[in-house]
């Protein structure tokens, strides 16, 4: 004998086990996506600060003097523009360290994060 009924449809336990499985994949994911997100961030830091560095060097090298701000290097085309700290998502939040340059002048030296935060690693961002 035949059964009548339709057979068209979910029944409530197959949608429970396909939304345990759907909860269960997400818990998993978002994890990962979060911290892939600050680890990009981390490597765009790293990046920035060595362009910076870089253009900072050459351009001391250039001029025979350091120059007084960050500014300096897009004025005078060492860069397009400052670029933005990636944890902080600002261009005004860099930590400026100055020294005396080798003509005796005193200048930027160095850049740094202004982000108090720590990396993934456990290290402070403004000491990188």
């Amino acid at each position: 004998m035949r059964a009548t009924h339709s057979t068209r449809g979910f029944t409530l336990l197959e949608m429970m086990v396909v939304l345990t499985i759907i909860v269960t994949v997400v818990s998993i994911a978002v994890p990962f996506y979060s911290s892939a997100i600050v680890r990009a961030r981390e490597s765009v830091l790293r990046s920035n600060l060595l362009t910076i560095r870089s253009v900072i060097d050459q351009y001391t090298y250039d001029k025979e003097a350091p120059p007084q701000s960050l500014s300096d290097l897009v004025d005078e085309g060492y860069l397009r523009e400052i670029p933005i700290d990636p944890i902080t998502k600002s261009r005004d939040t860099w930590e400026l360290i100055t020294a005396t340059g080798p003509s005796g002048e005193s200048g930027l030296f160095d850049v740094r994060s202004g982000s108090d935060e720590e990396s993934l690693a456990g290290t402070p961002y403004n000491e990188w």
